[in-house]
């Protein structure tokens, strides 16, 4: 009772000093009493009151907004000395409470929103930690440090994979630009002018730059994972092959350049694939996996690719990056790949072929003539291709895409011809009308 009486008599004190520097517009001494009595409820842990004096001191009258900062920053530093999760909960609420709307510690609201939603994932709540990070827009945080604005989005995009939801965590992720990672840490930093807000130093938690490209990837690898979208996750893959860290260890590069290999075969082919394709080819490290370079230029060489000698060559190795964890293949993959040597196949017979029976694809592509037909189609419709079907007769006709301007030049050609008919018909008529009336004449 003695030490209880003696605390109260103590923060009464405090608070009559605390009283006077504030009217005073004193920002120091209201500063240190307000710390101060904040201090003394933590070395007397007694955390119901140090509560209460949080609360009490920040809707004080005029309080000073250096103050209530100070008392935020310093009541932050007990929060991992709490004795258990209750007691921290019930300090973070508080802490939360007090910076609700006061734009002077929204960056600590930020990193109090931060920590309850790892108590709350802790404890299974997954949702419940997703929508209290989605309460905060940290882009619009002037004097938070980049690196530490790019952590907390990277982990409001996390939890929303967490629990499923694929359209918020894409809505989260496009507020970060790619081309933030590529920047040059190195250069000297500004100084701000007089009058611009003061950014803050990242704590010493957060992640470097070229640590928080290899999480941001790696997020988005699983976000286009859940719609197979194969060419965006090998881009990513990409993405993390280019990290030097990545590059000078063999032991990290050599599975990523797997992964990049497996997703140019399993994605559509369009332009932009061709051309990743080409240039991972280049690549000098692909000599180290051999099996992977035979297997891209096979996909590059228009050559028709025999399905079953391909799947029992590479099997195996389908099976086992399958199987590893974070291997991103998912089920759907053996269908695509064995999809994607079919077209393959077919984009190679229209090379060659103006016309050819759909007999004839069958057996090139080791298909009946129903799925032949069937796959032939889907590539017209997808305008992978250009051709005609005559199914009567079972003949199909390929022909060259043609861009615009060569359209335009035969249909300015056909037109120039027509004109000059027009032209001969007209002369010819006026020569014959000119004959006759030359035989009328007596």
């Amino acid at each position: 009772m003695g030490d209880s009486g003696k605390l109260e008599a103590t923060v009464d004190r405090l608070l009559n000093e605390e009283k006077q520097m504030r009217l005073a517009e004193n920002v120091a001494g209201t500063r240190k009493a307000a710390t101060e009595i904040l201090q003394l409820c933590f070395e007397a842990k007694d955390w119901k009151l140090l509560n209460e004096q949080i609360l009490n001191l920040s809707k004080k009258r005029g309080q000073l907004k250096q103050a209530v900062q100070s008392m935020v920053q310093q009541a932050m530093q007990y929060i991992d000395q709490t004795p258990d999760i209750e007691t921290r909960v019930e300090l973070i609420k508080t802490l939360n409470n007090v910076s609700a709307g006061k734009i002077y510690v929204e960056i600590e609201r930020a990193r109090l929103t931060k920590k309850l939603a790892k108590i709350k994932e802790d404890q299974g709540q997954i949702a419940e930690a997703a929508d209290l990070m989605q309460e905060v827009a940290v882009e619009t945080f002037g004097a938070m440090a980049k690196t530490e604005k790019i952590a907390f989005i990277l982990e409001q995009v996390r939890l929303c994979l967490d629990r499923q939801d694929f359209v918020r965590a894409q809505i989260l992720s496009r507020k970060i630009n790619p081309r933030v990672f590529d920047a040059d840490t190195k250069k000297d930093k500004k100084k701000p002018k007089e009058g611009e807000n003061m950014v803050e130093e990242a704590p010493a938690d957060i992640p470097t730059l070229l640590e928080l490209k290899r999480i941001y990837y790696e997020l988005m690898i699983r976000y286009y994972s859940h719609n197979n979208e194969y060419l965006e996750i090998c881009r990513s893959y990409k993405a993390i092959y280019d990290i030097p860290s990545v590059k000078e260890t063999p032991e990290q590069w050599i599975p990523v350049l797997r992964k990049i290999c497996w997703f140019l075969v399993l994605a559509p082919h369009d332009p932009m694939q061709s051309s990743l394709l080409n240039a991972t080819l280049e690549d000098k490290n692909l000599s180290e996996i051999p099996d992977f370079k035979m297997l891209l230029k096979q996909v590059v060489t228009m050559e028709v690719i025999q399905w079953t000698s391909l799947w029992n060559k590479y099997k195996d190795e389908f099976e086992k990056e399958k199987s590893t964890v974070g291997g991103s293949l998912g089920d759907k993959a053996g269908e695509d790949l064995k999809l994607r040597i079919i077209e393959h196949n077919i984009l190679v017979v229209s090379k060659y072929y103006s016309r050819i029976t759909l007999k004839r694809i069958a057996a090139l592509l080791c298909l009946s003539i129903e799925e032949a037909e069937k796959h032939l189609s889907e590539m017209v419709v997808s305008k992978a291709l250009i051709a005609k079907i005559d199914r009567p007769s079972g003949i199909v006709c390929f022909q060259i895409a043609k861009d615009s301007n060569e359209i335009l030049n035969s249909w300015a050609g056909n037109l120039e011809k027509l004109l000059d008919l027009v032209e001969k018909s007209c002369h010819q008529i006026h020569k014959e009308t000119m004959v006759h009336k030359a035989a009328l004449r007596p």
